[in-house]
């Protein structure tokens, strides 16, 4: 399968077909609203403003599984992240990223790439809290936080994943280079 294969939810509910975003370099973000890295929406909305006309979809996947950090409805978290934020990409439907529950999407973004380690000034405190939560963290391809990143580039490929340590800036002569 490749990512075209699969259909994601959007907010109302709605069948996307990844297929619609052929073409478009893709940053695809499980996100939480009350997390210490709920800041990155800003860097995200710097990176959609900069890029969004040359081809870049940034796809906000809500995600409650870490902490309880996503509250609220879909049109909560929407209505947070555009007053807060100001954000202008839109947010999917709420999802699940590991677990019997997560969405295929997600089983196909980890089986193309695993954990990439924990970076950063806060590299060390990650490692620790999702030590305590899975001894056996570095070893599994789970998400282990909100606000991981995988990037694809226009033919579907899943170039590379970041981890919640790194900042959306860092990321930005990657996706320029893709463009």
């Amino acid at each position: 399968m490749a990512i075209y294969d699969y259909t994601v939810k959007n907010r109302a509910g709605d069948d996307v077909p990844m297929a619609n975003f052929k073409g478009k370099v893709l940053l695809i973000v499980n996100t939480a609203t009350g997390c210490g890295f709920t800041p990155q929406y800003k860097g995200l909305e710097e990176l959609w403003q900069k890029y969004h006309e040359r081809g870049l979809e940034i796809l906000d996947f809500p995600c409650d599984q870490f902490g309880h950090q996503a509250p609220g409805d879909d049109d909560e978290i929407h209505e947070f992240c555009q007053m807060r934020y100001k954000t202008s990409f839109d947010n999917f439907k709420k999802i699940e990223v590991n677990g019997k529950n997560e969405i295929p999407l997600y089983t196909f973004l980890k089986s193309q790439k695993g954990f990439a380690g924990f970076t950063g000034i806060k590299g060390a405190l990650m490692s620790a809290v999702v030590g305590k939560i899975d001894p056996d963290y570095k070893n599994n391809a789970n998400i282990k936080w909100n606000f991981t990143k995988f990037l694809v580039d226009r033919d579907g490929n899943v170039v590379e994943r970041f981890e919640s340590t790194v900042e959306p800036s860092k990321i930005d002569e990657k996706i320029g280079a893709l463009l």
